[in-house]
């Protein structure tokens, strides 16, 4: 399905993504050691025995990636121009390797582009939720999207 252009999203129009994954420690492993980040709280099981959580977290920031990347093929698959930022990034709970994540998008802003006539800007929140309906991410994306006319 392709992407949505600037005109098709309406403010506080909901996706909830058919997408899901489960992550595994081959995903966490892969993510955090390309990313260079060493933190034995992603790597080291003996360490993270010993931690509150008992286990190994999944990288966060795969996690933000992962919940993101579930909204693409239903909002922004080839109508993103680019990412501009995002904000108010939240971890409310871990994720651990095995569980399965799913993502809810909601627009919550848009308007048009003050420099650029053929585009758009648009904020999606982005929940991610875990196998048992928790929140394990949210964030707020503001995205530069097409408009239909220009296309």
């Amino acid at each position: 399905m392709p992407g949505l252009y600037y005109e098709e999203l309406a403010v506080d129009r909901v996706f909830e993504h058919e997408l899901r994954r489960t992550v595994t420690e081959a995903d966490n492993t892969l993510f955090s050691v390309m990313t260079l980040n060493t933190q034995p709280l992603h790597l080291d099981a003996e360490f993270s025995a010993r931690t509150e959580f008992k286990q190994r977290l999944v990288n966060s920031i795969f996690t933000l990636g992962l919940v993101i990347g579930m909204s693409v093929s239903d909002t922004t698959l080839g109508t993103t121009i680019g990412n501009l930022g995002m904000s108010e990034v939240k971890f409310p709970r871990p994720v651990f390797h095995g569980d399965t994540i799913r993502s809810v998008t909601r627009v919550i802003a848009k308007r048009e582009s003050k420099s650029r006539p053929d585009a758009g800007l648009v904020e999606f929140e982005h929940i991610g939720y875990n196998q048992r309906g928790e929140i394990v991410a949210t964030c707020r994306r503001m995205a530069l999207m097409k408009r239909k006319a220009a296309a």
